[in-house]
Parts: C-alpha cells; sequence; structure tokens
C-alpha cells in the first residue's frame, strides 16, 4: 500500500468548474446543477500549438494548471501521470473518415495529435516541463490505473507526482460503441505522506476482496460518474471535500481516505 498527500485538486466537468465551487457542491452546501461546458483555451501553449491542441489537450492542461497552483508547486520539474480511457476521439473520427475515401491522405497534424500521449507533449510546450510523464489507458478503471500508477511513483521516488484523468465523448458513428456522454477531466498533485499543504491524506492498494465501485447518493452526480471514465474519480473527491475518513472503492483499487 502506498500513503499520500493531496496538495491538489483540479476538476473541469459539467456543472463543476474548478475546485473551490465543486467542494461546495460535493460536500452537500449547494446543490449540483449540471452545466455544458467547454475546456478553456490553452493559453500558456504558443500560438501554432495552441490552434493545433485539441479538446483533450486543452481539458488535461486546465486541470493541471489548477491542481499545480493550488499546490504551489511549480510544473517545469513535476512528474507526470496522464491517464485516459481512450484519448481523442474527435481526432480519430476524422482520421478514420479520411482513410474511408479514395485519397486517403492524412494529415500530419492529425496523426500527430491522435497518439495517446499527445497531452502529455503539448504539457510540455506549455510549462516548459523536462521532468518524465507516463500516459496509460485502462478502460473505465483509466482513473484507478493511474492513481494506483502515481501513488507508486510518490512512494518510490519519495517525491510529489501529478495526475491528470480526462476523457471527452466521441462523435458518431464511434459514439455508438463507445458511448461517453460528457466531458470531465481532474487533477491531483500527490506528495509523500506528511506534507504540510496536504488537502487530505490517501492509502492506496489493491483490493484484497474487491467489491463494487463507490457510488454518489445524488443521482445526478451518478449518472455523471457513470458517464465518464475520469469522473469515477467523483467518490474520491467527494470524500475530501466533506473531510470524511473512509474507504473509497474503485474495484480493483480501495482508497483510504483521511482528513489532512
Amino acid at each position: 500500500m502506498m500513503r499520500v498527500s493531496v496538495e491538489g485538486i483540479g476538476i473541469l466537468g459539467p456543472g463543476l468548474e474548478g475546485w473551490p465551487s465543486t467542494r461546495e457542491v460535493l460536500a452537500r452546501k449547494r446543490p449540483y446543477e449540471p452545466r455544458p461546458i467547454s475546456a478553456p483555451p490553452a493559453a500558456l501553449l504558443p500560438p501554432a500549438e495552441r490552434r493545433r491542441a485539441g479538446l483533450t489537450v486543452r481539458l488535461a492542461i486546465a486541470v493541471g494548471i489548477e491542481a499545480l497552483g493550488q499546490a504551489q508547486r511549480a510544473s517545469q520539474e513535476m512528474p507526470m501521470v496522464f491517464a485516459s480511457s481512450g484519448g481523442d476521439g474527435e481526432t480519430i473520427h476524422e482520421i478514420l473518415a479520411v482513410l474511408a475515401t479514395e485519397q486517403r491522405e492524412v494529415s500530419p497534424t492529425r496523426f500527430h495529435n491522435s497518439v495517446h500521449n499527445a497531452p502529455s507533449g503539448y504539457w510540455a510546450l506549455a510549462t516548459g516541463s523536462r521532468a518524465p510523464s507516463i500516459s496509460l489507458s485502462a478502460y473505465d478503471d483509466s482513473f484507478a490505473a493511474g492513481l494506483l500508477e502515481a501513488a507508486v511513483q510518490v512512494a518510490v521516488h519519495n517525491s510529489p507526482v501529478t495526475l491528470i484523468a480526462y476523457d471527452v465523448p466521441y462523435p458518431p458513428p464511434l459514439h455508438a460503441a463507445r458511448p461517453i456522454a460528457a466531458i470531465f477531466g481532474v487533477a491531483l498533485v500527490l506528495a509523500p505522506r506528511g506534507s504540510d499543504r496536504a488537502l487530505a491524506s490517501l492509502t492506496v492498494a489493491m483490493a484484497e476482496c474487491p467489491q463494487s465501485a463507490t457510488t454518489m447518493p445524488d443521482p445526478e452526480l451518478e449518472r455523471l460518474r457513470l458517464a465518464n471514465p475520469a469522473a469515477r474519480a467523483l467518490p474520491l473527491l467527494a470524500a475530501m471535500a466533506r473531510g470524511d475518513a473512509g474507504i473509497i472503492h474503485l474495484n480493483e483499487i480501495d482508497v483510504a481516505v483521511e482528513a489532512a
């Protein structure tokens, strides 16, 4: 098991724009009101890259910058873990559409943006980071896999790591095969246990007896949790927002939450 501190949180989803207002919703201090959102432009990118950046890139950068700002950590030397169940579905759709034509000439920019680690490359350009990063995918368990990977890195290297998990809807006809119904991104800055900047403490471990995933009591938030793989983070975020101590089940992974 890995014991870590959470120093910063970034979030962007329907009706959940930034951690301060999201914390009030998840702590049940005000009702959840789902509203459509779009990721802001990636202002930190150079102009040419900003024009090329897709929704997944802008989403990942937005939540990552929020989390690091809250943690007061520099992005340039921060190791990163990026987790997404499918990456940039819009770009994949456009490439497949071109391949279905007679000319079959794929734009180099489209191909560049289609690879799963594209957001990590754009992150390095936006922040000037030369720190290592890893990009992973584990279908609906991508957030849990990313959290486990980030916690392992913190434990092994005894230094902070930032996790960014994100997923966006696929366009039709891919949406019929992989229905993701909402945009959602979350970032956690994790540090060794005992950090004086900690918002909460987590113990992350493989479940000895896997149980059904922890759900959200609010029906609308539960629909969001199920609508996007990255939103599987919501029960964990809710526990931290309320200051609750307890166990959050993420299928094969258990996370014990304690107040900072």
